[in-house]
């Protein structure tokens, strides 16, 4: 290959023909060129300019060296024999994308620097060479990928940022849903307290209306909604005097509709706290009835939301085999009876359906647990998704 010359032409409003001295670190840079004169005469050129150089009389030769020696910049010449220059491009792009990288060619064949830009070089540079534009050249090429770097860290420790802020979130989450937590545990302990001789209903009606949403293949969302709606479906008796509530007899018909009125209160007091908005409406409906008997509206079959059709059954089953100031708890056997006679006409016969489809036994080893437990379940935030199912051979550990 004949050697180009390198043409010696001085910088503009420079008379003396000195190249300026450069404002970045000093770069390194590796010549690759199959002409040991090319190579030679543009190393010394550059290392006056300030930049470090090395040689290569081949594109092989080139990848050895790097493998031992980072450079900054490649100025690699198109027409080699073995690795040609666009050869060794497309190697440096896949294994050093943050090299800078110049091609030379020839002027019958600007054609291929241009073909070399599209394939990732940073500039092409038109023999013969000239000094002060393949300077020029080298420091806008690095400062490309100067610019690059920084981008690219910069891009880098956004992802980090937004990892920790996302860090700092979730952890916030965390304390609204234990303020949450902390919430319903203060309130169904209000309603305990108020009602003493039914405490621990909630809870138990919770638990077996969790069993027959996971037994119907619920999602978990609705599991969390039917969870807080069963947990506190009697809140809105806070605001029935001792008189109505504790009454150890049967209700007069004024003393049952002001009782029934409790939905009301209950459904007026939740669905003003956002994060209970769509367990009010369980409250609402939780003694809505399937054929439309219940109160306060009326509703009937699939008006009356899912939850509250589920939490009818549980509800029913926790009364019956519960201790009640006017009567004594009776056995399971007998709730379920009362149940199966329901079906279909107070109770959604899907509901019961999954009801009878699990263990008699998952029944009163969720009540007998419940008796022991003396405070609100962890697993209610999560709608008892962790809580496994109750099995007389394996039965879960109360929280």
């Amino acid at each position: 290959m004949l050697i180009p010359p390198i043409v010696m032409t001085p910088v503009a409003g420079d008379s003396t023909g000195q190249v300026p001295s450069r404002q970045y670190p000093t770069a390194r840079v590796l010549i690759v060129d199959d002409e040991p004169a090319a190579c030679k005469l543009l190393a010394l050129l550059l290392s006056e300019a300030d930049f470090e150089c090395k040689t290569a009389l081949s594109g092989a030769e080139a990848l050895r060296l790097l493998e031992k020696d980072n450079r900054d910049a490649i100025v690699c010449d198109l027409n080699m024999p073995g690795m040609t220059g666009m050869e060794l491009l497309a190697e440096v792009r896949r294994q050093r994308p943050q090299i800078a990288f110049l091609v030379a060619t020839g002027l019958d064949d600007v054609r291929a620097g241009i073909q070399a830009m599209k394939s990732g070089a940073d500039d092409y540079l038109v023999k013969p060479l000239q000094e002060e534009l393949v300077i020029a050249s080298l420091n806008r090429a690095l400062q490309k990928k100067r610019l690059e770097q920084e981008v690219e860290g910069y891009r880098l420790h956004l992802e980090e940022m937004v990892a920790e802020r996302t860090k700092q979130i979730e952890a916030a989450l965390k304390l609204v849903e234990r303020s949450y937590e902390d919430t319903l545990e203060a309130l169904g302990a209000a309603i305990d307290l108020r009602d003493a001789a039914t405490e621990g209903h909630s809870r138990r009606v919770c638990r077996f209306a969790l069993e027959i949403a996971k037994a119907m293949g619920l999602s978990e969302a609705h599991h969390k909604t039917i969870a807080m709606g069963a947990y506190l479906h009697d809140i809105g008796k806070l605001a029935l005097p001792d008189g109505i509530l504790l009454k150890p007899g049967p209700l007069t018909a004024e003393e049952r509709v002001f009782m029934q009125q409790h939905v009301q209160t209950g459904f007026d007091l939740v669905k003003q706290i956002p994060f209970l908005a769509e367990a009010a409406e369980l409250i609402w409906t939780h003694h809505e009835r399937y054929d439309g008997s219940g109160y306060l509206r009326g509703l009937k079959a699939e008006q009356i939301p899912i939850g509250a059709r589920i939490f009818a059954v549980a509800d029913t089953l926790d009364a019956i085999t519960s201790d009640r100031p006017y009567r004594s708890a009776q056995p399971f056997e007998e709730g379920f009876k009362v149940i199966r006679t329901g079906s279909g006409r107070l109770y959604d016969p899907q509901v019961t359906g999954a009801f009878f489809s699990l263990p008699k036994e998952t029944w009163p080893t969720i009540a007998r647990i419940q008796h022991q437990v003396t405070s609100h379940p962890s697993w209610l935030r999560s709608g008892g998704a962790s809580a496994p199912l109750a099995s007389p051979l394996s039965p879960w550990q109360s929280e």
